[in-house]
């Protein structure tokens, strides 16, 4: 015993790297991408102790255990009834592909992937900025009379949080259905409004609860979606949280954000992503009836696919399709995303685009709000400018939107990052939307967002200094498991 007190430092440094060496090896066998198998094994050598704790955390493969799993929804009768409905005829996809051309094989690769069916009786409303998505989003939940869902990443009950949460009681108390799920990393509720919405009548559930939510950070598989169904006619989704710094009030940054309003067939599968989600967190047993699937179709015709994924999906649907999405381009692709930690199929599919002469445009933050990730993502720029892709750097405030347009033919606009969590860890919802208007609607506004940006050239960036280029380096490293 007193051989263990005197050497007790040297004999947990030992018992570390003799268990991160059981790692290293079972990761090996694992065959992970190289670029993840490095950083694993950097971090696990590197810092003791701190390294077997990322593992846990980050190493897990969910979508292979299955922990969280989608069965108990998608089995359900009236679940396998919708998505019969829902499947296109043959002549129908002819019609498609006939339509779209080389596109048709993004759409099928949805398809068939994730039971994701192409809706095509929507009516899609693009929301710039949280102050237009609000004041749509309150007008449309007056007017609930059935059922109202909800499931963010970020709800605080600030401002704009407690003036919804007024509102989700109200409705509870008149006797709709309000069903509320919150990540408890990237959410903060007071225990009085939580209490409040108990009494009102409003089930609520926070997702994959932890002892320590300021402590966890990113650290953890979280619920990364916006997602609000009403009615089962209407849906949002996109990139604004609930919080009162996403308003462009004058008090805080500008912040660049945009989402979606959808009403018609799209909102069905939005509503079975939702009660897989409220499944996971109420444990089970729910029993669905047609009253949240009503039959409604709009008079117009654009065509949605609703496309999850995260460790409840047997592929990363999201990456798969935007990948896909990349290799049918032939004219443009203009992507706008806060976070640009790309792994190496969707860093090769952009440079390849840009070398074939497509006109690649990539809009980014100027200042990340993240100095790690900030830094991963500088890391990738100067491969990307030496392909050719068009590298912009937003002045005027935040951009926070996650939006992808090509062609003028098709577009996306999800909860989705480009980087390694959004394809990998978290949970994420992205609509991709067959309608040459909302192409050009979103086209336009990448535009305009160019005109508060400033444009990076090959020459000056190559001469930033040493040591920004060391610490991008390093910060690349450890890009898979920011």
């Amino acid at each position: 015993m007193e051989y263990i007190k005197t050497h007790i430092w040297t004999l947990l440094v030992a018992i570390n790297y003799a268990l991160a060496i059981a790692l290293i090896v079972f990761i090996l066998f694992k065959q992970l991408n190289p670029s993840k198998t490095i950083s694993y094994i950097l971090v696990l050598m590197v810092f003791p102790f701190l390294g077997l704790i990322v593992y846990v955390l980050f190493g897990q493969d969910y979508r292979k255990t299955k922990i969280f799993d989608r069965k108990n929804i998608l089995d359900q009768q009236i679940v396998k009834e919708l998505l019969d409905k829902l499947k296109l005829k043959k002549s129908q996809e002819d019609q498609v592909e006939e339509i779209l051309q080389e596109k048709s094989k993004l759409f099928k690769l949805i398809y068939n992937g994730e039971k994701s069916k192409l809706t095509t009786y929507n009516h899609v409303r693009v929301l710039i900025n949280a102050e237009e998505k609000f004041e749509v989003l309150f007008s449309d939940l007056k007017k609930a009379k059935h059922h109202i869902h909800l499931e963010y990443y970020i709800f605080n009950d600030d401002v704009i949080g407690t003036k919804l949460i007024d509102l989700l009681c109200k409705k509870a108390q008149e006797g709709v259905e309000v069903r509320f799920v919150y990540d408890d990393v990237g959410s903060k509720i007071s225990s009085k409004n939580k209490r409040r919405l108990t009494e009102a009548g409003v089930l609520h559930f926070p997702f994959m609860p932890v002892l320590f939510s300021g402590l966890t950070g990113k650290m953890n598989y979280r619920d990364h979606r916006k997602i609000i169904v009403i009615d089962g006619e209407i849906g949002y989704l996109g990139g604004i949280n609930i919080a009162d710094h996403y308003i462009n009030s004058g008090k805080t940054d500008y912040w660049r954000d945009t989402h979606i309003r959808i009403d018609g067939e799209a909102v069905k599968p939005l509503q079975i992503l939702f009660f897989t989600t409220w499944d996971f967190v109420q444990d089970g047993g729910i029993k669905l009836s047609a009253s949240y699937f009503p039959e409604y179709r709009p008079n117009n015709r654009s065509g949605v696919q609703i496309i999850s994924s995260g460790p409840d999906t047997d592929w990363p649907n999201i990456m798969e399709a935007i990948f896909a999405a990349i290799t049918a381009a032939r004219s443009f692709i203009y992507i706008t995303t806060p976070y640009f930690i790309p792994n190496d199929e969707i860093l090769a599919a952009l440079q390849i685009a840009a070398r074939s002469g497509v006109e690649v445009k990539l809009l980014i933050p100027y200042t990340s709000d993240s100095w790690i990730s900030g830094s991963a993502t500088n890391s990738y720029l100067q491969v990307m400018l030496e392909a050719g892709v068009e590298v912009y750097r937003y002045k005027r405030g935040f951009i926070h939107a996650k939006t992808m347009v090509l062609d003028d033919e098709v577009c996306s606009v999800g909860t989705a990052n480009m980087d390694y969590r959004s394809f990998e860890i978290n949970f994420e919802v992205n609509a991709f939307i067959y309608d040459k208007e909302i192409s050009k609607q979103l086209r336009m506004q990448f535009l305009a967002d160019l005109e508060d940006a400033e444009v990076l050239s090959l020459d000056t960036w190559e001469k930033r200094p040493l040591g920004r280029k060391l610490i991008e380096s390093l910060s690349k490293l450890l890009a898979p498991l920011l």
